[in-house]
């Protein structure tokens, strides 16, 4: 009969032949050791910050649906920002300048990340503009000095909405249409991936993401639908403020 020491030692050395890939799965299962931590979000390490959304997940229910939103917000708006801080981490002096000024004058802006920039700064900017731009329960269409401009640019608010519609419809996969601004001119221009109007010059006023993460989980591809939508949730009072500052500059 074994003994108690023997069975302990037997426990013992079965132990130490466990095979590495066990321990392995063992450590991973978080049995017998701590769990590891969560690594910190990319995008919160760098001068470029993701800016909170400003107002719940559902706060656009039901013209633009929380899941997307969030996903939007937290994964794609974040991912673009966390890209952006790599691209600049070794441009100390880069890294000083707002986002908008690199996209002003991309040129200045060495040429081994100026891609990066155009792209990963291109979507931190746009994006930092949508969510600014949005709200729900606000002005159906602007008024003031906007509305004066878009009368003498469009014949009225009806037309500039059809035309900035079928702006946003003509896009070819992945892009944004705009309202830019450009000394007294104002404009209905489009841009492919996440380009944008300051490249140009111009001053973006307001912008549709057409992108397919923007409004594929509620409205799959009927992307006409999602422009309709957009027009229920656009904060006019601040695109209307924007376009004042733009004028005063």
């Amino acid at each position: 009969m074994m003994t108690r020491r023997q069975a302990l030692k037997a426990l013992a050395l079965s132990a130490a032949v466990l095979p590495a890939s066990s321990a392995s799965a063992w450590a991973q299962s978080g049995a017998g050791a701590a769990a590891p931590a969560k690594p910190p979000d990319p995008a919160a390490s760098g001068p470029y910050v993701l800016p909170p959304l400003g107002y719940a997940f559902d706060a656009l229910e039901p013209h633009l649906d929380a899941q997307t939103m969030q996903i939007h917000h937290d994964k794609h708006h974040a991912a673009y920002v966390a890209n952006l801080n790599k691209a600049v981490a070794a441009h100390a002096e880069l890294a000083k300048r707002p986002v908008e000024d690199l996209l002003r004058d991309l040129s200045a802006v060495p040429e081994s990340i100026r891609t990066a920039v155009r792209n990963q700064g291109g979507g931190h900017a746009n994006h930092t503009l949508l969510w600014t731009s949005l709200r729900k329960g606000g002005a159906a269409k602007p008024g003031g000095a906007l509305a004066e401009a878009l009368d003498r640019t469009f014949g009225g608010f009806a037309t500039f909405q059809e035309k900035f519609s079928l702006a946003a419809a003509s896009v070819f996969g992945s892009g944004w249409a705009w309202l830019a601004a450009q000394g007294k001119q104002i404009a209905i221009e489009t841009t492919p991936n996440q380009d944008s109007p300051l490249s140009a010059g111009r001053t973006p006023l307001l912008g549709i993401d057409v992108w397919e993460h923007a409004y594929y989980l509620k409205y799959q591809n009927r992307r006409a639908d999602y422009v309709d939508a957009f027009y229920h949730v656009i904060n006019w009072d601040f695109v209307t403020e924007l376009y004042k500052k733009h004028m005063k500059a």
